[in-house]
């Protein structure tokens, strides 16, 4: 059954802000294997021109699907967890994220479409400070596989 077009263009916020630290920076970090010291060490961010440790990349996959959580979990959208797997992410940055930020993110379902059985889902989350500033967006699709006739 196709996803509910309905939800195509609605917007969440996320509920508080997520307070970026310097142990979840180096945590994520460990995790995906990448031991550069500006993501684990303040000295070695400040040396290379950073006000304090940098995140790696991909690091706002972890609160920027915050706010879509309802949305996905609606009954009335159809998505069927079971069968959803992670197509494609991609972020483009305004700048850096660093220890100390506080960010909220703003999702939006993007589109919606078929692609033969299976349903595509394109959240886009606009990660800013809470002061209003843009750090980046954040673009990911997920697969609903066998959905549509």
């Amino acid at each position: 059954m196709p996803l509910n077009r309905d939800f195509v263009g609605r917007t969440y916020e996320s509920s508080a802000p997520y307070e970026v630290s310097r142990v979840k920076i180096s945590e994520f970090a460990t995790a995906i294997g990448d031991s550069n010291p500006i993501y684990h060490d303040r000295r070695a961010a400040v040396a290379a021109g950073h006000p304090d440790v940098v995140a790696p990349p991909t690091f706002p996959i972890v609160f920027s699907l915050l706010g879509t959580g309802d949305a996905l979990a609606d009954p009335d959208l159809g998505l069927n967890f079971a069968m959803v797997v992670h197509g494609e992410q991609r972020f483009e940055y305004e700048r850096p994220i660093h220890a100390g930020d506080e960010l909220v993110c703003t999702s939006t379902i993007a589109e919606i479409r078929s692609v033969g059985r299976n349903e595509f889902l394109t959240l886009r989350s606009d990660v800013s400070t809470t002061s209003g500033e843009l750090v980046c967006r954040t673009y990911n699709i997920i697969v609903e596989r066998g959905g549509a006739a």
